[in-house]
């Protein structure tokens, strides 16, 4: 699409957010009228007053004091119309930057991790924060000027006509100068405007990449190629500003130019008509005023298409993001899992991340409920992926994934993910007191019952330590709280939850070897009875396993107890004796 269409595209997407507001923008238009109006009204009075004196001594004071009293109130009409006109778009601008960020962030949440997961961090957040906000910038100033703007022109045209015909023609003829010096300048600012928001995107991921592994970056000493990768971009971003920047500073002062060659023009054949005696001084004086009035708005609307050039880039970048492909939303019969005993069955799966790259093919398992199942494995095998299949993180490719018989495309992600317990390698907390992060899955828990919870996983004695307690504030990604203490917190989280599915990611990764020791046994209690997923490098840590899946290369080459692999002598032995095995 070009870019004439996108812009098209863009503003039509523009449009149907605000036609919500039609009754505001029907009040601001109508107000919009009144303001014209009346500001073109005065100069009639004014070059009626100028009439009022005639000669040197002369003044005719009675007409005069009635036409001020009509200036005071038509002064007084304006000031009014234009704050109520100014409130309804402030609303209008907004209403429709609410709705559009709201919609963005909703959008967000039902995005498929496939996006997440292929898009950064700080790009995204751009999105919906930055080029929301430029956009509203550039839409308020187009309520505010644009719309009064246009009728203040037409306005100037039907008075000069009442006027003068002849010296208005002046006016007209010059005018398309100035039309085709900011129409110019519009198709140059659009692309440059699109490429400053890009890169100011890119920018603002790499600083909050930066600033969440700021310990990484200090650790491997990569401040200087941080540094030279940061003025890369922002020599980058500081030369497509200064071209679009350039391109709408131009505007102005051309405009600006053209309204001078017209209100010249004005002048002089308003004079020799008046020395002709065609218009008195009065009239004169009004055409001028008029002839200022008219050109004005085109410095404004010039200065407005920049803007909305902008604002348009931005909008279209906003749009791009809501209207991504959600993910696959649950079909109108989808069940709701209840009474959950742990059956989980895998048939013929077959998934890969990329169509080109194979990852897992004809995976089957049947896995009884309450068995503890391993997954073990060389790094890039596909144990991680398996879990994200479980949960439904991501859609198989063909085959199916059951629990209790149901197929899990026909079951609501809500009650599948209710009903498994979920501790990973990878800490997430929210900014939030302590007691929040844990009853995050369970909001109604009482104290004793997180208490309780915290004593199984041994957390309990360094939370109590905290300043606070359970109700010391830990900012987001756990605060100033270890690695081992915020796997404490998470762990804690599910033990208090307790679903019939479990699903641990390396989830003592973090821990101490005496803390972990406590921590296996806390599980072993966790696990009685539930259907356990446990993915681990470490094999010592899952010689309980009721059942060890060996995976390679997304197949599984393995499975059985652990006795019974070790006897096999097969790639779990060599990787089990790897690990004990001094070379």
């Amino acid at each position: 699409m070009d870019r004439r269409n996108r812009q098209k595209e863009t503003m039509k997407k523009v449009l149907h957010y605000i036609r919500r507001y039609w009754g505001y923008l029907a009040i601001s238009l109508f107000l919009a009228v009144v303001t014209v109006a009346s500001t073109l009204y005065i100069p009639v009075l004014t070059g009626s007053a100028i009439d009022q004196i005639i000669r040197k001594g002369e003044v005719d004071f009675t007409v005069l004091l009635v036409l001020i009293k009509k200036m005071a109130v038509i002064i007084g009409v304006t000031a009014l119309s234009q704050w109520i006109m100014n409130v309804c778009n402030n609303k209008i601008t907004y209403y429709v930057v609410r709705d559009i960020r709201k919609e963005a962030f909703g959008k967000l949440e039902i995005l498929p991790l496939k996006y997440v997961d292929s898009h950064q961090t700080g790009e995204v957040v751009s999105r919906v924060i930055a080029d929301v906000d430029r956009f509203s910038e550039g839409l308020l100033m187009g309520f505010t000027q644009f719309f009064s703007g246009v009728i203040t022109i037409l306005g100037t045209l039907l008075f000069m006509l009442s006027i003068d015909v002849g010296i208005t023609a002046v006016v007209v003829l010059v005018t398309p100068l100035s039309l085709f010096v900011a129409a110019f300048i519009a198709k140059k600012t659009f692309t440059m405007f699109k490429l400053q928001s890009e890169t100011r995107a890119e920018q603002t991921a790499l600083i909050d990449e930066m600033i969440g592994n700021q310990k990484v970056v200090q650790a491997f000493s990569q401040e200087e190629r941080v540094l030279a990768r940061f003025d890369e971009i922002n020599g980058r971003l500081e030369k497509c500003s200064l071209q679009a920047i350039f391109f709408s500073s131009i505007t102005n002062p051309s405009t600006r130019f053209v309204n001078g060659l017209v209100y010249t023009g004005v002048g002089i054949v308003g004079a020799v008509k008046a020395m002709q005696g065609g218009i008195s001084v009065g009239q004169l004086s009004c055409f001028l005023s008029y002839a200022n009035q008219y050109t004005k708005p085109f410095n404004e609307i010039s200065g407005v298409v920049t803007e909305l050039q902008n604002a348009l880039a931005c909008a279209s970048r906003i749009f791009e993001l809501i209207e991504e492909e959600p993910q696959l939303p649950e079909p109108e019969d989808a069940v709701s899992l209840n009474k959950v005993k742990g059956h989980v069955t895998l048939k013929d799966v077959a998934f890969s991340y990329t169509p080109e790259r194979k990852l897992i093919e004809n995976l089957s398992l049947d896995v009884k409920p309450g068995q503890r199942v391993a997954i073990v494995g060389p790094t890039g095998c596909g144990k991680t992926t398996v879990i994200n299949l479980l949960m439904r993180f991501y859609d198989v490719d063909s085959g199916s994934i059951c629990v209790e018989e149901e197929d899990i495309r026909h079951v609501t992600r809500k009650s599948l993910r209710e009903n498994y317990g979920m501790v990973l390698q990878e800490t997430w907390l929210k900014a939030g007191t302590v007691r929040d992060n844990i009853v995050m899955g369970r909001p109604d828990a009482t104290d004793e019952e997180i208490r309780k919870a915290a004593m199984a996983t041994h957390a309990h004695s360094f939370i109590k330590r905290l300043p606070e307690g359970y109700d010391t504030y830990i900012g987001e990604d756990g605060g100033n709280l270890s690695q081992g203490q915020k796997q404490l917190l998470c762990i804690t989280r599910v033990m208090l939850c307790l679903p019939p599915m479990l699903i641990l990611d390396e989830a003592t990764s973090s821990i101490d070897t005496r803390t972990e020791m406590k921590i296996q046994e806390a599980f072993a209690k966790m696990m009685q009875g539930k259907t356990s997923f446990i993915v681990a490098h470490r094999l010592s840590t899952i010689r309980e396993a009721d059942v060890i899946l060996v995976m390679k290369d997304g197949k599984i080459i393995e499975q059985g107890k652990h006795e019974t692999l070790l006897q096999a002598d097969g790639f779990y032995s060599k990787l089990y004796n790897s690990q004990f095995v001094q070379s």
